[in-house]
């Protein structure tokens, strides 16, 4: 067995499925408080939305760091997959965990924030915008920042040699 692949691949996964599990249960969160607004202010719809989809977005950048994981592998190229040591399989599993677990945390608490924002909204539907979703915003930085530096280590931060030469680059 390729323990380094195997790490790899537990790497890219880890950033996919925990940031998806992160803004699964933010969507939760806030599609609950939406769809009690809902019931009573069935207009409200669309600032109810935006709201609701944002801590979706965690899940996105952890799919994209699984992603370049994959891309860097060669993993869709026709080659087949390299030979990766078990120390790089290290790095890459290593390099994916900012993105897995600041999606993770920031969309649960995005999710929060944005069900606040929702409730508020419920009564004062000016401020919408200007609370929910700004202050949901700032809390969504943070899981930009994890995508960031998963992306700086995979893309300059990671000697890929074992990579580069089975792909031919």
């Amino acid at each position: 067995m390729d323990y380094g692949i195997a790490l790899a691949f537990l790497g890219a996964g880890l950033a996919a499925l925990v940031a998806g599990i992160g803004s699964a249960i933010g969507i939760g969160i806030a599609g609950r408080s939406a769809a009690g607004v809902l019931s009573e202010k069935p207009e409200r719809y669309g600032q109810m939305f935006i709201m609701v989809v944002l801590p979706g977005t965690q899940g996105l950048y952890g799919f994209l760091g699984a992603f370049l994981v994959m891309l860097k592998m060669n993993f869709f190229g026709a080659g087949g997959l390299p030979e990766i040591s078990v120390p790089l399989g290290c790095q890459i599993l290593a390099a994916c965990l900012p993105v897995a677990l600041a999606g993770l945390v920031s969309a649960i608490h995005q999710g929060k924030v944005c069900a606040a924002g929702i409730l508020m909204a419920a009564k004062r539907p000016e401020m919408a915008f200007k609370a929910g979703v700004i202050y949901a915003v700032f809390v969504e930085l943070y899981a930009m920042l994890g995508l960031v530096v998963t992306m700086f280590i995979i893309l300059m931060g990671i000697d890929w040699p074992e990579v580069a030469a089975a792909a031919g680059v």
